[in-house]
């Protein structure tokens, strides 16, 4: 069995840092995500120690998309990072977690205009996507009196090799403004009042495994990079995006480390720059490749069935986690309490949502289990619970730290009261 570093298996059950997984379903109860701090410090700083060894002048910010739970901010916030925020909600919590305003990119392709308010009145930088976006922008920080920092978000139009709903920097995408067409949106910024142009931003996608799409994606930005100082503009940072993935098939591929991402963006960088004679900030987003592996889904066994395949069906289906039904994403699984245990045969891990999508895992090699056996999903960290959902009116469950020999709830699991707490009744019903 093929585990990261933070996971282990002792006397038949597979354990995450110092802690029993199955003692933990058992006190907190499943469906149960479980984080692992020490392994999201750890990530964190392979990226900010692997990008600093090549400039000085480097900025992490994490994509809150990932997994935008308050205590993981606050992880986060306390080894230095910064945060890519999509959403007001998103910039709410950086700024609870004690993340520096400063040090947050308020991206996203369709901004209302309480949005941009927010983010200008907090002082963040904002990623414009479109011309419309910088003209109300530009109108909205006149009226609070304030001018706000910007890049314009770069689509580089680069074919990506990973799932078509997670490619950004397709040429069809929605996202960015063509990259072709980012000098004349730099000229319309430098005519407006209360906006004050700083920086250049792309994102290409998630999940690659490939060096050479982040490469490129370097070259282009460094192209642009050079027309727009043409311009007169003095570009602050560059943000090359995250984007970078997990090996989920773990016995069957690989994903680059963040020190051979470095090793192989950065001399294109820093060449880039010093031949254009500026010295930008290079920022960059990861944010699965931070919090992906640290975390697992436990999850227990209801029953058994025998049809024409086995199934195993558990408690926590995809309104836990989407990523199988919605991209036919790949998840390693594990029967926890019989973790070393012969596999007998295929077997089918399969949720209690009213779907025939509703699959965790297909045909994987696993022991025999019970009704009471406890399943682990592992690499459930990024985009489980951020997605997760009560369809079929089903509450979510509840997500634990652990460090050393501590633990803790970060999430208390939801209640069937809590289905209801934002409804209200018409008064003619």
């Amino acid at each position: 069995m093929n585990l990261p570093p933070h996971l282990s298996v002792r006397d038949s059950h597979l354990f995450i840092g110092e802690h029993d997984t199955v003692a933990l379903a058992e006190e907190f109860g499943t469906p149960l995500f479980v984080t692992d701090e020490e392994r999201v410090r750890a990530r964190f700083r392979e990226y900010r120690e692997a990008l600093e060894g090549h400039y000085d002048r480097v900025r992490v910010l994490y994509a809150a998309k990932a997994n935008g739970n308050l205590a993981l901010l606050r992880v986060l916030a306390s080894e230095g990072a910064g945060a890519d925020v999509f959403s007001p909600g998103e910039l709410e919590l950086a700024l609870r977690a004690g993340m520096d305003p400063d040090r947050l990119l308020f991206n996203g392709s369709s901004k209302s205009r309480e949005d941009l308010a927010l983010a200008a009145g907090h002082g963040v930088r904002v990623s414009l996507d479109s011309l419309d976006e910088l003209r109300a922008l530009d109108a909205v920080a006149g009226t609070l009196g304030k001018t706000t920092e910007v890049a314009f978000r770069v689509n580089p139009a680069l074919e990506i090799p990973t799932h078509p709903k997670i490619a950004t920097g397709l040429a069809s995408s929605k996202f960015g403004i063509p990259h072709a067409e980012v000098k004349e949106a730099y000229a319309a910024v430098l005519a407006c009042e209360h906006v004050r142009p700083v920086g250049l931003h792309c994102h290409i996608g998630s999940q690659i495994l490939a060096l050479e799409p982040f490469v490129e994606a370097a070259r282009v930005m460094i192209r642009l990079a050079g027309e727009v100082a043409d311009l007169g503009a003095r570009l602050e940072f560059v943000d090359l995006g995250g984007g970078l993935g997990i090996p989920y098939r773990r016995g069957d591929e690989s994903a680059p480390s963040p020190r051979e991402y470095a090793d192989a963006v950065m001399p294109v960088f820093v060449a880039g720059v010093e031949a254009l004679g500026i010295h930008p900030a290079l920022w960059v987003e990861p944010g699965r490749s931070i919090v992906a592996d640290s975390t697992v889904l436990l999850t227990r066994v209801n029953s058994t069935k025998a049809a024409h395949r086995r199934f195993i069906n558990v408690d926590a289906g995809f309104n836990h986690l989407i990523r199988p039904a919605m991209y036919d994403a790949y998840h390693e699984v594990v029967v926890a309490n019989r973790a070393d245990a012969t596999p007998v045969g295929p077997a089918t891990v399969a949720g209690p949502i009213c779907e025939s999508g509703d699959i965790l895992a297909s045909d994987r090699p696993l022991p025999d289990v019970g009704e009471g056996d406890l399943v682990a999903v592992l690499d459930a960290g990024a985009y489980g619970f951020s997605m997760s959902s009560q369809y079929n009116s089903r509450p979510r469950g509840a997500e634990v730290l652990v460090r050393g020999d501590d633990r803790a709830p970060m999430r208390r699991a939801e209640t069937l009261e809590d289905l209801v707490l934002a409804q209200a009744t018409p008064p003619w019903l």
